[in-house]
């Protein structure tokens, strides 16, 4: 079976929607993902912006450490505590939502502000993959996680990048350059969609990044 990621537009209206505790989204296409979502968590400290700019989020996940007092105090009855050290925030409200049965989720906010965080919760998606269907939209593009083969929507002359995980056989359709099964993360980027469409053949796990934006 193929899967086929279609492209997400500022006319999309997501079924749910995780803002993380990155910069908050500048760019119009993760804003309006994020206004016209029907259920949005908040990692706790991302909260805070989300509700200074007139917004009320459905949950609001984490240790509770970066939330201001006066919003712990007016939203405790949507506050779900997780003490858990051995994850990030964002992960907490990815468990959350599939607790909760939603299992389509796009993650916005999660870039910016500190390097490391950046990696580690753009790399988080691999982990989420077998149990959701997530995407994460930043000010510069969309990354999808995969596994096996896939068809992908896209603007031809996009640029796009391949991050792979652990696929041993890689191979491309419509992209400006050959894949093959990389072993390390740049060796995919800096590639171009020449078509609307493009496909990707593999046997294993691997990010695709488009640069919409």
């Amino acid at each position: 079976m193929i899967k086929h990621y279609p492209l997400i537009s500022t006319k999309t209206i997501p079924e749910t929607v995780i803002l993380a505790n990155g910069e908050f989204p500048t760019h119009s296409l993760p804003l309006a993902l994020l206004k016209q979502a029907k259920y949005v968590v908040c990692c706790d400290g991302a909260a805070n912006e989300y509700i200074k700019r007139g917004f009320i989020p459905n949950a609001i996940i984490g240790d509770g450490d970066s939330l201001s007092s006066e919003n712990k105090d007016r939203f405790a009855d949507i506050l779900h505590f997780n003490n858990d050290q051995e994850t990030n925030d964002q992960t907490k409200a990815v468990n959350y939502c599939i607790e909760q049965g939603r299992k389509d989720i796009i993650i916005v906010g999660a870039t910016g502000k500190r390097e490391d965080h950046t990696l580690g919760n753009i790399s988080l998606l691999i982990d989420y993959m077998d149990e959701v269907r997530v995407q994460m939209v930043t000010n510069y593009g969309i990354f999808n996680a995969v596994c096996g083969n896939a068809t992908f929507e896209c603007i031809p002359e996009e640029q796009i990048s391949i991050i792979n995980f652990t696929a041993t056989r890689m191979e491309g359709e419509g992209v400006a350059y050959p894949l093959r099964g990389f072993t390390n993360w740049w060796q995919g980027t800096l590639n171009e969609a020449k078509q609307e469409n493009i496909t990707i053949w593999a046997n294993g796990k691997y990010l695709l990044f488009r640069n919409i934006i």
